[in-house]
């Protein structure tokens, strides 16, 4: 359907400095070419990463800035290269648009390791243009970087599953946690927590879910199906728990200590690193020594296990806990995900509504 030569030019909401605020902002889109598709945004999830970023906690914010990389939407057009992707046909695109395509990362189908990887926003584009995310009327992206959505899939509940769910479904599946019987645990029961509970009981866990308070347990034993519930700040519960789990998965995106959580772990356990703290984090050696315990972290996941994902998710029929906001809302949105008021995810309904004001 040609080349999509014709520059493009859309409305997204942006952070224009630190302060994160964002605003009405229109820009001009990349220029496309025949392995791109031209996307009509539909929803946006919220991750924490966003606020990392439009608040510049990490240092490389370059403004301004739209964010967005939960993003669900509808194929406009593609170009003549496109071969997995027709018009009208919904899709998804993650954290990342680009890659090398040569590195061992690239070529082992795990680009989310590539060195050269190009981030959904806040980044540059091969041809110079600075990338912007979902949170804007539409969005140009290779190919190779969007997914399908499966048939049958309410696309407001597959954004979070783009960031979130891939999150937890990678190390899942690459540290050969996917067989039934294993005894998991959940640290922080936020957007990343919440789908770690699902994904991990679908896969016939027996999972915990550990908070520092009591507050969220009726919900995640009642609503969300795990099967314990630790609070960590109760040491004699933390006790009694013990050598107890195969694996921890860690979303706290803030400091925290990490050897009450590795006492948890049986021999051989893993405590997965999953949050974005730019922090240095602190352990005693024999907590992992006289446990061969393993402290490891993982990264989104890639476009393969994204496509696995999603259709595990269908399966298995989960879906994702969030409250649907238009974009008018998105900085009152921002400020509750800071203080952890969502159950579990802001979804931003794009298309319906009015980007320009």
């Amino acid at each position: 359907m040609g080349s999509l030569e014709a520059e493009r030019t859309t409305t997204g909401w942006a952070a224009s400095d630190s302060s994160g605020v964002l605003s009405p902002h229109t820009y001009t889109l990349r220029n496309t070419g025949p392995e791109d598709v031209f996307i009509k945004v539909i929803y946006c999830g919220i991750c924490h990463t966003d606020i990392h970023q439009i608040k510049n906690d990490l240092g490389m914010s370059k403004y301004p800035m739209v964010p967005g990389h939960e993003v669900v939407g509808e194929v406009v057009e593609v170009g003549s290269g496109v071969t997995k992707f027709t018009a009208g046909e919904y899709v998804g695109v993650g954290a990342i648009v680009g890659c090398c395509k040569d590195c061992r990362p690239c070529k082992a189908d795990v680009e989310q390791y590539c060195n050269k990887k190009i981030w959904s926003y806040n980044d540059v584009y091969t041809d110079g243009k600075p990338t912007q995310g979902g949170f804007a009327g539409s969005m140009v992206v290779d190919q190779k970087f969007v997914v399908k959505i499966p048939e049958g899939m309410a696309a407001e509940q597959v954004a979070p599953l783009l960031c979130a769910g891939v999150t937890v479904y990678s190390p899942l599946n690459h540290f050969g946690l996917k067989q039934s019987g294993l005894r998991g645990g959940i640290l922080g029961l936020g957007g990343v927590g919440h789908m770690g509970v699902k994904i991990a009981k679908a896969m016939g866990h027996h999972v915990t879910v550990i908070s520092s308070s009591d507050k969220k347990k009726e919900e995640a034993l009642e609503h969300i199906g795990a099967d314990e519930y630790l609070v960590s700040s109760d040491a004699t519960q933390m006790q009694e728990a013990a050598d107890s789990l195969d694996y921890i998965i860690d979303t706290v995106p803030v400091f925290h200590p990490l050897e009450p959580y590795l006492s948890l772990l049986k021999l051989d356990g893993k405590l997965i690193l999953l949050g974005v703290i730019n922090t240095p984090m602190q352990f005693i050696t024999p907590m992992v020594m006289l446990g061969r315990k393993t402290i490891t972290g993982s990264f989104i996941g890639s476009i393969k296990e994204t496509e696995e994902m999603l259709e595990f998710c269908k399966e298995k029929g989960l879906t994702s806990m969030i409250e649907v906001v238009k974009m008018d809302y998105i900085n009152t949105a921002f400020e509750r995900l800071e203080k952890n008021d969502v159950r579990y995810r802001f979804v931003v309904d794009v298309a319906g509504s009015k980007l320009d004001q």
